[in-house]
């Protein structure tokens, strides 16, 4: 019998590519004759072109030259909303809007070229604070630059309030951050029989078809969309390749030859979405033993200058902002709103960071103002099974969340180190240390019906020589995702490993089983494969899990009954009759479930620089079955980076509305030298919605790190901060202005 693989250490099915270099990124792929395309991009935040003015040092008879005239269709790049075009005609809303599209041979002539184009315009008036009032002359989207608007109402906070003995207000903000994905953006675009065929660094093949055949108006079988292997991704390659795709593409046709667009660093940090900058407001009732009676809350989200996926972040953001506490009545407004800035996108954990570290900061500050142990006013206010979030679910997954918290707590040796600090910051001339704690949450899968309309499907195919490729549009950024699925086929089917092998995502080959986002693969997509190895295995006349030699003896006496036909099993999502969610109210089960986490960490403030390390860092999480420890604990410890980033270094300069500090030398994420231990651990609590009781789990360790970091200095310092990133800079500026003397709290965090 082969054993189980679910739940084992089984290695990376394209690690040994990786490693040795075998593995051909998009820049990798070597077409003779290929030409390589460049973007002339708007100069402001927002104008009108009145001219396009060509160097006449070049001799632009050599080059490929798209603007808007060369689209065949609608002049829009295909997402939510038909907002943002391809190529600007007339008015530009964002500085670094693609213009004119140029294509060389040489790499050299076209960078020559690129600096030989003007952009004329007139200036317009520009928006660069989404909560600057709105006069006609700045409105660009709607009545009033407002994409989204969520309204969740939960019992009568209005009551909550009046008969309160606390109410406690307060206002969080967090900064855009930057992917800082290893691989840049890219994309090559060439015909193959009858076909033009774009193949690059992205998430999400299906997305890019769509772009594809509405801006050409054309069928989807015309093209054929090819995920490379992508070096990174964290959101940044959900939507922005769409626009990539398109530019290619039409240089592509208009040359009648291949064409390959890569953006150097500081092109792609320049251009492409980032997280929303986020302000959350909190107003929150309490009785006089600290439990939740009422909670308002109104979070503003900039959007930049269009659409893209602003709307569906608001959503989960919106979802996620009463935090994993029980509270009878709620009310959360939130808006995603228009700036004349690149627009703001895909990111991991998708909105649910920004309102999350607001709901745990102010958590902390109740605490501080009520008299109460931050700890202990969790205790009392976490969310039990049988009790209900904020749109009105009732949960249900067997989660005891104040155990989690509390073995958090004990695997940081909290009561020990808060000792120790007591000692050490009484004592030392400038160094301070404190312990923060986040409890959170995150829902796996796309929010309320989004999953209804995905209608994903996922295809397994026996070969002849008794192996089975998995056919789906999963993609791997790095995370796994490969692995993942092949351990999941090879358990149902009772294969070995080396039996399985994942098709590529080919729009031309695969189904389609929704895009590789929202913490969905290995719950959702998952679940769908095991489904479609019961189905193959029903048509070889089986029923469910079978010996590997009778599996495979099985499909290659089918092939022998049955020579030159395909023998696929397959599977389409379909809603469990336990989930009901009303869009319009958002009210009901936003979730099929939610993955939940504690997390502690032990920061060290040096006074002389108001820098702040992270010196020790504990990650407890339930995820349902961890699918592959090793894969998990990487995923964890990877978003714990990404998180202690967006917390204190990585900081967005913007002028213009456009960033500034784009290049690596001084845009600054944590090197291994600033990181701590990352100590992760799991609680296990299978759930039905997903293969083998697994959930969502990519997304959550983003949710965390923030305001256990940011809570750790407020512990170790005495002071209340309300932004990030925490840098130097802006730590040393908090408490200059909080009349902070190095002892004792400022007023506004005394107990009350």
């Amino acid at each position: 019998m082969i054993e189980a693989t679910i739940g084992n250490d089984l290695p990376r099915v394209d690690g040994l590519d990786k490693l040795s270099g075998a593995t051909r990124y998009v820049d990798d792929f070597r077409i003779p004759g290929v030409l390589h395309g460049g973007t002339i991009r708007s100069p402001a935040a927002r104008g009108r072109i009145t001219g396009i003015h060509f160097g006449p040092a070049v001799n632009w008879s050599e080059f490929v030259v798209v603007d808007h005239r060369d689209i065949p269709g609608p002049n829009v790049v295909a997402l939510i909303e038909p907002d943002q075009p391809a190529l600007v005609a007339d008015e530009f809303h964002h500085k670094h809007e693609p213009i004119v599209l140029i294509a060389h041979r040489s790499i050299r002539k076209l960078r020559q070229a690129l600096r030989a184009v003007r952009i004329e315009f007139d200036p317009l008036p520009a928006v660069f604070d989404p909560q600057q009032e709105v006069e006609p002359a700045l409105i660009q989207f709607g009545t009033d630059n407002v994409f989204k608007r969520v309204d969740i109402r939960k019992g009568d906070p209005e009551g909550g309030f009046a008969r309160a003995d606390h109410v406690i207000e307060g206002e969080y903000t967090t900064g855009s951050q930057e992917h800082v994905y290893l691989e840049t953006q890219g994309m090559l675009a060439y015909h193959e029989n009858g076909r033009l065929v774009l193949k690059g660094s992205m998430q999400c093949p299906y997305y890019v078809l769509d772009a594809l055949t509405t801006l050409f108006e054309r069928l989807p079988d015309e093209f054929r969309v090819v995920q490379t292997p992508v070096g990174g991704g964290f959101g940044g390659k959900e939507d922005f390749p769409s626009i990539l795709a398109i530019h290619a593409a039409l240089l592509a046709e208009k040359a009648g030859g291949p064409v390959k667009m890569i953006y150097d660093r500081q092109e792609d940090m320049a251009v492409t979405t980032k997280r929303h900058p986020s302000r959350v407001r909190h107003r929150t009732a309490l009785d006089a033993e600290g439990r939740l009676l009422a909670m308002e809350i109104d979070i503003v989200l900039d959007g930049g200058a269009y659409v893209t996926l602003s709307p569906v972040v608001l959503s989960r953001g919106a979802i996620h902002a009463a935090g994993p506490y029980s509270c009878d009545h709620i009310h959360i407004h939130g808006e995603a709103r228009l700036t004349n800035s690149p627009p703001y996108g895909a990111f991991r954990g998708f909105g649910a960071p920004q309102t999350l570290f607001a709901v745990e900061r102010h958590m902390d500050v109740i605490a501080h103002r009520i008299g109460m142990d931050p700890v202990e006013l969790r205790r009392r206010n976490l969310l039990r099974d049988g009790q209900t979030t904020a749109t009105g679910q009732v949960v249900r997954d067997g989660i005891d969340m104040v155990e989690l918290m509390d073995r958090s707590l004990s695997l940081a040796e909290a009561r020990l180190r808060r000792e120790q600090h007591v000692v050490l910051n009484r004592t030392h001339p400038y160094l301070r240390r404190g312990l923060g704690l986040s409890t959170f949450f995150h829902g796996a899968g796309f929010t309320g019906s989004g999953e209804v309309r995905l209608a994903s499907e996922v295809w397994i195919e026996g070969k002849p020589d008794g192996t089975v490729e998995l056919l789906t549009a999963q993609t791997d950024m790095g995370q796994g995702t490969t692995t993942i699925l092949a351990q999941l086929v090879a358990d149902r089917l009772g294969l070995p490993i080396e039996a399985v092998t994942i098709a590529d995502p080919d729009t031309s080959r695969v189904p389609n089983s929704g895009p590789t986002v929202a913490s969905r693969t290995a719950m959702v997509v998952g679940q769908l494969v095991t489904r479609a190895c019961d189905d193959l295995t029903g048509r070889l006349g089986g029923d469910g899990p079978l010996r590997a030699l009778a599996v495979q003896d099985a499909i290659r006496a089918w092939h022998r009954d049955h020579p030159g036909q395909c023998l696929q099993g397959r599977a389409r999502y379909s809603k469990p009759e336990s989930i009901h969610w009303d869009e319009e109210s958002y009210r009901g089960d936003a979730y099929a479930c939610y993955s939940w986490a504690s997390h502690v960490a032990e920061v060290e403030v040096d006074l002389r620089t108001f820098a702040v390390r992270v010196v020790d860092y504990v990650a407890l999480q339930e995820v349902g079955k961890v699918l592959n420890p090793t894969l998990a604990r990487g995923q964890i410890q990877g978003g714990v980076v990404q998180g202690i980033g967006w917390a204190l270094y990585e900081e967005v300069h913007l002028q213009d509305g456009v960033m500034t500090n784009n290049q690596m030398t001084n845009y600054i994420i944590p090197a291994s030298g600033d990181l701590p231990p990352i100590r992760v651990y799991f609680e296990e609590q299978p759930s039905k919605y997903g293969p083998g009781g697994a959930k969502g789990l990519g997304e959550l360790p983003m949710d965390g790190p923030a305001p256990a970091i940011v809570n750790a200095v407020c512990q170790a310092l005495g002071v209340s901060l309300d932004a990030i990133p925490l840098t130097p800079e802006r730590l040393s500026e908090s408490l200059e202005s909080s009349g902070w003397g190095g002892e004792e709290m400022p007023r506004s965090e005394r107990s009350t």
